[in-house]
């Protein structure tokens, strides 16, 4: 029997990631992490796509492309990114990518050249993938959908602890403007933008611990 599809969209630093990864494991599904792929871009676009004024050249990285070759290798049990064999997978969580990650995912261009191969992974079934669009766009056809949420001061504290925790220097106040921006350009935008899908279930994680979130999300998914 084909596994299922689940598709879990929601803001920033509400666990998406973490959450989604822990239920892959325990239900024997592939994880996938699409807003690693969109960091990774911008990464790659602030080290090759640059103006003399710092700012991001999209013309130059609509045309690179082709030279951005985006993969996750298993390493014990987590799925690390590598941009044309590198690993980036700490890179592509400092502030400087976190402060344009939305700038480049709300980009057409960008959303085309990542679709396809969100898609294709998910073609076998097995997998969960969370991002912000994956149930209204990505895989509207998902067997299950979440929408995640939270208050902006749970996520503030959330983000702010990650930062730490991997050695990146924070200031809170800054954190917590970027969380607010970020979630303004990716509710804002023209091109699939931030929303919950007809179909998907909320979960409000803002006084449930990581793990409480996780049994409520397995206990929607009874099929499984």
């Amino acid at each position: 029997m084909k596994k299922p599809v689940i598709a879990i969209d929601g803001y920033s630093s509400t666990g998406k990631s973490s959450i989604s990864k822990i239920i892959a494991e325990q239900l024997g599904l592939i994880h996938l992490d699409t807003g690693a792929l969109y960091r990774g871009v911008t990464w790659f676009a602030l080290q090759n796509c640059t103006r003399a004024d710092g700012t991001i050249d999209l013309q130059t990285l609509f045309g690179s492309f082709d030279r951005i070759e985006l993969e996750f290798k298993n390493d014990s049990g987590e799925l690390i990114l590598f941009l044309n064999r590198i690993d980036i997978s700490k890179a592509i969580r400092t502030n400087e990518v976190s402060s344009n990650v939305s700038f480049i995912a709300k980009q057409k261009e960008v959303r085309d050249f990542l679709l396809q191969s969100q898609r294709s992974l998910a073609e076998k079934g097995g997998i969960i993938m969370d991002g912000r669009d994956i149930g209204t766009v990505v895989l509207p056809n998902a067997d299950y959908k979440f929408f995640m949420t939270a208050s902006i001061e749970e996520r503030t504290r959330r983000r702010y602890q990650e930062l730490i925790s991997l050695g990146i220097d924070a200031d809170e106040k800054e954190v917590r403007e970027n969380l607010l921006a970020r979630d303004k350009i990716d509710s804002e935008r023209e091109i699939a933008p931030l929303k919950q899908a007809d179909d998907a279930v909320v979960i409000d994680n803002t006084d449930l611990s990581r793990q409480q979130t996780i049994d409520l999300i397995l206990s929607h998914l009874h099929k499984i």
